[in-house]
C-alpha cells in the first residue's frame, strides 16, 4: 500500500523527524504524531530500568496493523510506525507513530486507531524494574 511509508522495530534511538518526514505529503493538511516515552514511574512506583523485547514476527504484525488502519481510514495519505526494543532510559522514545490526511479530524482518528491497535496486537513486551527491587512484565507495548 502506498500509504504505508515507514514500519520498523529498532534497537536504536527513534526519531520524531524521521516519522514526520515519512508521512509528509503536499496533499496532507493534517499530520498527527503520537510519541510514547519512558516515564519515571508506573502505578506510583519509581521505575529504575526498562527494557522492551519483541517476538520475531513483531515487525510483520506492525505492518499488518498499519495496513488495517490504512484500509479502515482510506483518507490516510501517509502512515508510519516505529517501536524501540532493548534497554531504554527515562525520557527515551519508545514508540512513534504518525498519520497524515487531507484534514485534521481524520488524521487524529487514524493515529489514535494506529497506536491503540499497535498496543493491543503487536508482540512487544515491556520489562520494568522498580526502586523497591520488584519488577514486572507488561503484556504489550
Amino acid at each position: 500500500m502506498d500509504q504505508i511509508r515507514l514500519i520498523a522495530i529498532r534497537d536504536t534511538a527513534l526519531s520524531v523527524d524521521e516519522v514526520r518526514n515519512a508521512i509528509a505529503d503536499p496533499a496532507a493538511g493534517g499530520e498527527v504524531l503520537f510519541i510514547g516515552t519512558v516515564r519515571d514511574n508506573d502505578a506510583a512506583r519509581d521505575v529504575t530500568a526498562l527494557a522492551y523485547s519483541a517476538h520475531p514476527s513483531a515487525e510483520a504484525q506492525l505492518r499488518r496493523v498499519a495496513e488495517d488502519v490504512a484500509a479502515k481510514y482510506p483518507e490516510a495519505i501517509g502512515v508510519a510506525a516505529v517501536h524501540r526494543v532493548g534497554d531504554l532510559a527515562v525520557g527515551d522514545l519508545a514508540v512513534v507513530v504518525g498519520v497524515s490526511c487531507a484534514h485534521r479530524g481524520e488524521a487524529f482518528h487514524a493515529c489514535h486507531a494506529l497506536i491503540d491497535e499497535l498496543k493491543a496486537s503487536v508482540p512487544v513486551w515491556k520489562h520494568q524494574r522498580f526502586a523497591d527491587g520488584t519488577d514486572e512484565w507488561v503484556g504489550s507495548a
